[in-house]
């Protein structure tokens, strides 16, 4: 009977061996399950992390392209800093489309460079600040160089300018010495500005008030109105106002124009220093003047007398 039992007993035992093996051998199988989801996890980060990087080098190629392309001057952009109400030059058209000769100029050069123009109305009193940000890439709107050649690195010169001033045909005044005791109006910042307050400050000291203006077109509409006597403005400008308006106003002339303000010339200001976007500008302008798409151009405006103020290629 005891030895029934024991052999009993024995077999029970056998069996619980058995079983706890069972059991640490399917544990082992949920171990090794889970290693190979963890293998599978890893294997599938690593090839997202390569194909990232693959990205990150194909992006970084692409930009060193665009880069070598930029430097090139291939699908450049070339942003010309300009007065938007300052014809006809730079202004507005009638379709609401920003045009004008220097603007047409510079469509020509960035149609010759391959680069894309981006035509930047500014603030005439912000010129500065905007050129020495990088915010435009030059300035090109009937841009006075006399006495601005120290603050600027200039193209050649490519239009002769006269400061003027512009009065009603029955307004009486007829000479500079007439203007005593009349209000005057002026654009800020401009070179008539500058004139006045320099070389002919004793002239401008015998006004009534020297009044000055954000933009020409205001100024004009304040002649128009009486609010002024006299405007002293360019005369690129000043003929584009006169015919706009079908007459009635007159430039101050004398003989040998020495009821002029003063006289003076126009570049295209770049930021000083900027010798090598000078340099190709300029080389494309001077290839215009030789094949005669400049004076071509010149040519649309002839009604304002850019014909006769143009001195690039003459």
């Amino acid at each position: 009977m005891k030895k029934a039992a024991a052999i009993l007993l024995a077999g029970v035992m056998a069996f619980g061996l058995i079983g706890c093996g069972g059991t640490q051998t399917s544990g082992s199988g949920q171990a090794g399950g889970a290693a190979q989801e963890s293998s599978a996890a890893a294997d599938n980060a690593a090839a997202e992390s390569t194909a990232a990087e693959s990205v990150q080098e194909e992006e970084s190629s692409t930009q060193a392209q665009s880069a070598d392309a930029a430097a090139d001057g291939e699908g450049r952009q070339f942003i010309v800093g300009f007065d938007a109400e300052f014809p006809p030059y730079g202004y507005k058209d009638e379709s609401g489309e920003y045009a004008g000769f220097d603007l047409d100029l510079a469509a020509e050069v960035c149609k010759r460079q391959g680069w894309e123009l981006v035509k930047q109305p500014i603030d005439w009193d912000s010129k500065d600040m905007e050129l020495d940000s990088g915010a435009i890439d030059c300035i090109w709107n009937g841009f006075t160089m006399n006495g601005r050649e120290a603050q600027y690195t200039f193209s050649v010169p490519y239009v002769d300018n006269s400061q003027v001033f512009v009065v009603a045909e029955d307004a009486g005044i007829e000479t500079k010495s007439d203007l005593a005791g009349k209000a005057v109006g002026v654009q800020k910042d401009s070179s008539a500005l500058a004139a006045l307050e320099g070389d002919e400050k004793a002239l401008a000291d015998t006004f009534a008030a020297l009044n000055q203006y954000a933009d020409y077109n205001t100024a004009f509409m304040d002649l128009e109105a009486g609010a002024i006597d006299a405007l002293a403005i360019d005369i690129g400008v000043a003929n584009y106002q006169i015919a706009s308006r079908d007459g009635g106003y007159v430039i101050l002339d004398g003989e040998a124009h020495k009821e002029y303000l003063s006289t003076e010339q126009y570049g295209i200001g770049f930021k000083k220093g900027n010798e090598e976007l000078k340099n190709t500008v300029e080389a494309t302008l001077m290839e215009m003047a030789e094949d005669g798409t400049f004076k071509q151009i010149a040519e649309k405006y002839a009604d304002y007398g850019l014909l006769d103020s143009i001195c690039l290629g003459k």
